[in-house]
């Protein structure tokens, strides 16, 4: 698919003599280790064009922590309302590799778990696990990625799988600090919009478009319209407008 916040948590500091005079330079060396972070405010969470927060606002935040070879860990959280079989909270915790296969040429591959940690005691397990992949290049001057998760069988997901696939695009407008964004997502199995809203169907489409501003650095305020295919169920799979407000750091 995932405005991040890097802090420093380590770095080198080369000294050097100069032949010519006793003086030593120092240069500050690309630090092997760094620490992004995001919260944000949406006044929707919708995950996959489907609403987990019964169409109210949310409250979300993540950290990364990623290594110089690709390889990083990280955590994302959200405010739901999923009742008493998954509570009041989500919980992602993934870990992965991205880097460049060839010249303009981005891979992105990890695994990803999601838990809900305040879920009432007596339910079934709702946890699941979902690897992922995506390929990331420029066409121009539009970012592209396109992309696979994939859950396996397991009992959260009532003993079926899920596959999602999905295509974002994303381009800057020259000259301003407005940035245009589409996304197209396919979901085929237990995850599917229409089953989750009630319906027979278990396959579906998801889309959006939407534009965003950034200021003062890493504030970031943004406005999405997206809409599923299939069964519409008002604050739950029906189409809706949904703005953010968000700050990297």
């Amino acid at each position: 698919m995932l405005t991040s916040v890097r802090s420093l948590l380590a770095a080198s500091i080369l000294a050097s003599a100069a032949v010519a005079t006793p003086a030593f330079a120092q240069d500050e060396a690309e630090p092997d280790i760094t620490v992004s972070g995001n919260v944000a405010l949406v006044t929707d969470y919708r995950f996959r064009g489907v609403s987990l927060s019964a169409g109210d606002p949310a409250i979300q935040g993540g950290i990364d922590i990623a290594h110089s070879s690709g390889f990083y860990v990280g955590t994302w959280g959200s405010s739901i309302e999923g009742g008493d079989a998954y509570g009041e909270m989500e919980l992602d915790i993934y870990a992965g590799w991205s880097g460049t296969l060839t010249p303009g040429l981005d891979l992105d591959v990890g695994l990803l778990y999601y838990a809900y940690p305040a879920k009432t005691n007596g339910f079934g397990p709702v946890d699941y696990f979902e690897p992922y992949m995506s390929l990331s290049t420029t066409l121009g001057p539009v970012g592209a990625t396109v992309g696979v998760a994939y859950a396996w069988d397991q009992d959260s997901l009532g003993d079926d799988d899920n596959l999602y696939l999905y295509t974002d695009l994303e381009a800057g407008i020259p000259e301003t600090p407005i940035t245009l964004s589409a996304h197209l997502g396919y979901t085929d199995g237990a995850l599917a919009p229409d089953l989750l809203a009630g319906g027979t169907d278990d396959n579906g489409i998801d889309w959006s478009v939407g534009a965003s501003v950034t200021f003062l650095g890493g504030l970031s305020l943004g406005v999405t319209y997206m809409d599923t295919e299939g069964t519409s169920v008002k604050d739950f799979t029906d189409d809706a407008v949904v703005g953010t407000l968000s700050y990297s750091f």
